[in-house]
């Protein structure tokens, strides 16, 4: 079991970041996420995640046009800028990440079966960009998670010509605790959960 510090710094002291401090994030920090979050479970570990991580100026700049305008500085001044995107066609890869199950790639194939090909892409790439937040804070960087994007215009830009579709964006680097808002309410647990 993980202790009152580690929890904390994951979980319960931990902050959606509004603003950055200028200090870099490394490749290495980068990678060392990715080998984290890859762990975390996916259906017939499908793994659907592709992500984008922007680092220069003019990357960054690439996605602005797709941004609300609330959005702008947050992604400017993001040491690194996170685009996570999920691959409709995941199951080509089943072969390799489901290798006991070599049909598991007909769950998925086929226009018959696109519309749960789809949700399984967009749901556990989801997932995969929870678990890459939660790495890089088990690894003492912030993340600055938004929604607040034209999705068409950054696969536009991004993923044109692939079958990579945006599902959300996070900054990645160490908060400015300043520009921090103060935490909101979270629901109870029987505001939001029954036993059955």
């Amino acid at each position: 079991m993980l202790n009152d510090q580690a929890l904390d710094t994951i979980f319960r002291t931990a902050r959606s970041q509004n603003g950055w401090q200028p200090k870099p994030v490394g490749e290495d920090q980068i990678r060392a996420i990715y080998d984290l979050m890859k762990m975390g479970p996916t259906s017939a570990n499908c793994s659907p995640a592709r992500i984008l991580f922007l680092r220069t100026p003019e990357a960054k700049e690439r996605l602005v046009p797709a941004l609300l305008s609330s959005n702008v500085e947050k992604v400017r001044t993001a040491p690194v800028v996170a685009i996570i995107g999920h691959d409709l066609k995941f199951y080509d890869s089943l072969a390799k990440l489901f290798p006991h199950n070599l049909s598991a790639r007909n769950w998925f194939a086929g226009d018959a079966n696109k519309a749960v090909a789809d949700g399984t892409a967009f749901r556990n790439a989801t997932l995969q960009g929870a678990y890459l937040m939660i790495a890089a804070r088990a690894l003492g960087l912030d993340c600055g998670p938004l929604s607040g994007f034209d999705p068409a215009k950054v696969d536009a830009e991004f993923f044109a010509g692939t079958d990579v579709r945006t599902n959300f964006v996070t900054g990645i680097g160490y908060g400015d605790p300043s520009k921090v808002m103060a935490r909101n309410p979270r629901l109870e647990f029987d505001e939001a959960c029954k036993f059955l």
